[in-house]
């Protein structure tokens, strides 16, 4: 199989503030295929374990169990992909390791139905996560 849409669906990832774009785009040159599945091999992934974890409980305001035993990794992209189970949901998540950027697709309703709910995340290290309140050297004074 062809990989070369991949870079597409990076910079889709990147720009595209349509969501839905980004998971139709994957589905279509991707994941319907089932070929596509065959590239690359089984991988964990800590960091997406917690992140699909977390995010799905913050989509439905509880905790919720979830079932994803079928990441894969394609070394020569830096590319997650897989499906997973929450709550009776069907969803999945794409990643770029090298731009450390994703996107979560579950299914909003149970029994599922066409809407959907999506996710963009990104990993910021902690030393470049915006500061909130007043930055040092800033006193109640200045504002005078």
């Amino acid at each position: 199989m062809k990989l070369d849409k991949l870079q597409e669906l990076k910079q889709k990832l990147t720009n595209e503030t349509d969501f839905s774009k980004i998971w139709l785009f994957y589905m279509d040159h991707f994941a319907d295929h089932p070929e596509f599945i065959e590239v690359g091999g089984r991988a964990y992934n800590e960091h997406l374990d917690t992140v699909v974890r977390q995010t799905c409980q913050e989509m439905f305001g509880k905790k919720i169990k979830i079932n994803h035993d079928l990441t894969i990794y394609i070394p020569e992209h830096k590319f997650f992909h897989g499906p997973f189970q929450v709550g009776g949901r069907i969803g999945g998540f794409i990643y770029f390791e090298d731009i450390k950027v994703g996107l979560i697709a579950v299914s909003a309703d149970y029994p599922p139905t066409d809407a959907v709910k999506y996710s963009r995340f990104t990993e910021l290290p902690i030393n470049k996560i915006p500061k909130r309140g007043f930055s040092k050297g800033f006193s109640k004074q200045d504002l005078n």
